[in-house]
């Protein structure tokens, strides 16, 4: 059983959540619509159970309750709100293992990589909520005070995408709740389901109105992004769609948060751990924005390399989620599937030598995909230039400094990058000549809730996380304070 709600409004009582039904979450109340739809379990193919499908008046609804909640909300001390949002990250891992089973149901991923997002979740919330956001002190003297301070901007939306619904959502909703907002997360159609339960959860910590959820298709999100009464976006999916919602944020001039695709390179030196690197490319089946698309290995250990790569990532097994030992599971949607699919369709066309896979199983139930990898295709080939999102990788030789980092640069994308190798100050000079948000020494995708994160270039707008994260839910206040007339 979950912990015990706290005292500042939220709804009385803490009942065990039901992970069979599936309702929008408006004004700490449940409520579905006339109309439904479902996802589908991209194992079997089978679909998922029914959730709503929000209306414009279930928008309105969810605005209104979210500007009344954020009156009060925004008035709580820091201390009321970190506790809210630290007794409601005990009560998600009081769930990780129902979490775990219905994010392996709905997205596809392997239970152990399930549960272990709900557990990255719930610290997420814990690490936001323990940030500070003082007051700056500019100017002190006999004269004046000159200070800037930080203060709430009013009504969040958080569009969530499918490929890491619960981490992704939480840290949305610890930046807005920790800062005085209230939330609205929008979920994405394929993957509604856990975020539905997270903010249902909320309604036993949080006052009605601050945290809600709607369900929805293709055109809720464009209800959301264009609605008078929300003040900021933060929006985490494509760059195409990423355009669209600035657009539409634009027309009310709403704050928004864009975090992007990416195309990451990782520049191997020498001497490198090919099983970490290995890992740090399939992980999730490749389906994160921050993992190694490009993997630019030296000319001197390349064949070594690529054949001790090639031996490890066999090992790697693939198949449904809750089977044991499974690393790679079904790509999440048919959408993504298809889209996959058409690179594997370029390897005869173009000519690209897969070093292994390279060959998909059309009769097979579920939209599963055999990791591939292809040995040193051309530069401006489609695999090199566009991001799958999915486990095809191309591995290329590089053999100059200069040469490998204007190649690695040679794009829209900037989200990460990594540099590997044994000389730790050509790594670092390396990498400081990197155009992207993150940049890694002998490593990748390490992140913490404590630092930003956000992309140059066409991967982003502006950062999450961290301080810079909270800043972002604000308005900057300059105060000029004249000590005496």
């Amino acid at each position: 059983m979950s912990p015990s709600a706290t005292t500042n409004g939220a709804s009385n009582g803490v009942g065990k959540l039901d992970f069979t039904t599936f309702q929008n979450v408006i004004d700490n109340k449940l409520s579905t619509t006339s109309k439904t739809r479902h996802g589908i379990n991209p194992a079997t193919e089978n679909p998922n159970a029914e959730v709503p499908v929000s209306t414009q008046e279930d928008v309105d609804n969810a605005v209104s309750a979210a500007r009344t909640a954020f009156k009060t909300w925004s008035k709580t001390s820091i201390d009321e709100r970190q506790k809210a949002i630290n007794s409601f990250a005990d009560a998600l891992m009081s769930y990780q293992e129902e979490f775990g089973h219905l994010l392996t149901k709905e997205q596809g991923k392997p239970l152990n990589q399930a549960s272990g997002e709900v557990e990255r979740a719930s610290g997420t919330l814990k690490a936001i909520a323990s940030l500070k956001l003082p007051e700056e002190v500019v100017e002190d003297n006999d004269e004046r005070l000159v200070t800037t301070r930080y203060t709430p901007l009013g009504v969040a939306c958080g569009i969530v995408p499918w490929n890491y619904p619960i981490l992704l959502a939480c840290g949305k909703i610890a930046s807005a709740l920790y800062t005085g907002n209230t939330i609205i997360i929008k979920p994405s159609p394929y993957t509604p389901y856990c975020n539905i339960k997270l903010c249902e959860l909320a309604t036993q910590f949080f006052p009605p109105g601050v945290v809600q959820a709607l369900s929805g298709e293709e055109d809720l999100g464009p209800l959301l992004t264009a609605h008078p009464g929300i003040d900021k976006v933060s929006f985490t999916g494509s760059v195409a769609t990423g355009k669209k919602v600035m657009e539409a944020c634009s027309k009310t001039l709403k704050r928004v948060t864009l975090e992007l695709g990416g195309n990451d390179p990782a520049i191997i030196c020498e001497d490198v751990d090919i099983e970490k690197i290995t890992t740090l490319s399939f992980l999730n089946s490749s389906q994160i924005c921050l993992m190694i698309k490009r993997l630019y290995v030296h000319e001197d250990i390349y064949p070594k390399f690529l054949e001790a790569m090639v031996k490890f990532a066999k090992n790697l097994k693939v198949g449904p989620g809750d089977s044991p030992d499974v690393f790679f599971g079904p790509v999440q949607n048919k959408m993504q599937y298809d889209k996959v699919k058409t690179f594997f369709d370029d390897i005869a066309k173009e000519g690209w030598k897969p070093a292994m896979g390279g060959t998909l199983d059309q009769d097979a139930k579920g939209y599963f995909i055999n990791p591939t990898i292809i040995d040193n295709p051309p530069e401006d080939s489609r695999i090199v230039v566009e991001e799958p999102f999915g486990p095809i990788l191309p591995v290329l030789k590089w053999k100059n400094d200069d040469d490998v980092i204007e190649r690695a640069n040679n794009t829209t994308m900037g989200l990460g990058a990594s540099v590997w190798s044994g000389d730790f100050e050509r790594a670092k000079k390396m990498a400081e000549r990197l155009e992207a948000g993150t940049v890694w020494v002998n490593t990748h995708f390490e992140l913490s809730p404590k630092v930003s994160f956000g992309g140059h270039k066409w991967s982003g707008l502006g950062t999450e996380l961290g301080v810079n994260g909270l800043k972002a839910y604000c308005n900057s206040q300059t105060l000029w304070l004249k000590k005496s007339l």
